[in-house]
This record gives structure tokens, sequence and C-alpha cells, in this order.
């Protein structure tokens, strides 16, 4: 499952993956990533949340990369990835190198709980 959200307040993009993630998904919520970046000024700050991720289909990079490459053209200013286990890590690193022009600041936690008290939340 793929979720996406924002916080307008706060300037913040969150991206959830959750259990057993296929691009099919990603598919269906690329438009309502798209339509929420609408409401974020250049700026924002975007949290990825794979601590209930499960597996995810190796068809879902390009799909990722396209998310990159929206988050980039809107101007996301700081990422915070929450990755609790090296094992849930789906190489977002290496495709940030291709799909951002300029790779923003990275910050990777182990816990939604640290990943909330540096955003400020």
């Amino acid at each position: 499952m793929f979720l996406a959200t924002i916080n307008k307040t706060k300037k913040l993009l969150l991206l959830s993956f959750i259990a057993d993630v296929q691009v099919q998904q990603l598919l269906q919520g690329h438009d309502d990533v798209v339509r929420l970046m609408t409401e974020l000024q250049s700026g924002f700050r975007l949290l990825t949340d794979l601590s209930r991720l499960g597996s995810m289909a190796p068809d879902c990079a390009p799909e990722i990369g396209r998310m990159m490459e929206l988050c980039d053209r809107q101007g996301v200013e700081l990422i915070v990835r929450v990755i609790p286990h090296p094992t849930k890590d789906i190489g977002l690193g290496i495709l940030s190198h291709f799909h951002y022009s300029r790779p923003p600041r990275t910050i990777t936690c182990e816990t939604m709980t640290e990943a909330a008290k540096l955003l400020g939340l």
C-alpha cells in the first residue's frame, strides 16, 4: 500500500509505504502526489516512512524516481527518511543521485518519533 498526505502549515509531504508495495499502487498514487504538491510551496520537506514496509517490487524503482523528480521540480528542501532496519532500505540514496538535479539534504532516522522531533512535529 502507498499513501500520500500533506501538512500545509508544517510544509510537509508524507509518503508512507506499507506492507507489500507493488508498482500499480504507486501508479495509482501518482496523481495524488501531483495534486498534493500543488498545495506546497518551494522549500517543503519530505518525510518518507518505510517503517511499515514489508517488501517492494523491483519494478517500483522507475516510479519512485518519477516521484523524486516531481519533488525536485517543486523545490523540496529537506528529506527525512524513516528506515528502521537496513533490510528496509530500498535504494533511495542511490536513486536520489539520478533523479534530483541537486540532491537535497537528507537525514535517515530509525523511528517516526525521531523523525517527528527532527521536523518539529
